[in-house]
């Protein structure tokens, strides 16, 4: 018979927090990209928890407002979620009363969407509530160190588009 060490719960090397050692500054960028938008989520989940949407679920509001009649495959593209996560939460703030489809005048098999006047309102409350938590996050930052990170980040999303 082996004689097997006992089991420990105990970690060999403790965890670092957010900030600190692979976690911080000494860590990849892919990785601190990442846990900076997970801790972002997480926010903007708690400053949206008591009306009747979720995080994506807003982006996908957001984007609908922002371009009018997209199409269920569209928003896939601009909420960077897939056209399987997409299509229920479509269905389901349809029935909430948040979005409304008509079919496309050429292609009728295509619905577009547009936001119902519920859905622009609950947004308009949903989109103060994460301005503030923006303002938050870009408060350390001078308005050019901003525009910088804006562009750096959306320069790097752009050159991965056609990765995708």
């Amino acid at each position: 018979m082996i004689n097997k060490p006992p089991l420990s719960t105990e970690l060999p090397i403790p965890l670092p927090a957010p900030g600190e050692g692979k976690r911080g500054e000494a860590g990849h960028l892919g990785y601190l990209l990442r846990q900076a938008a997970a801790a972002q989520r997480l926010r903007m989940e708690r400053a949206l928890a008591d009306l009747p949407i979720t995080a994506p679920q807003f982006a996908l509001l957001t984007m609908l407002d922002a371009y009018p009649g997209s199409s269920n495959a569209e928003l896939a593209r601009l909420t960077l979620l897939t056209p399987q996560t997409v299509s229920p939460m479509v269905t389901s703030l349809e029935r909430s009363g948040l979005l409304a489809r008509t079919p496309h005048a050429v292609h009728g098999r295509i619905q577009q969407l547009s936001l119902s006047p519920a859905g622009a309102e609950l947004l308009a409350q949903a989109k103060a509530r994460v301005a503030r938590l923006e303002q938050e996050l870009a408060a350390p930052l001078a308005e050019e160190e901003l525009l910088l990170v804006k562009r750096w980040l959306a320069n790097l999303a752009s050159g991965m588009e056609g990765e995708a």
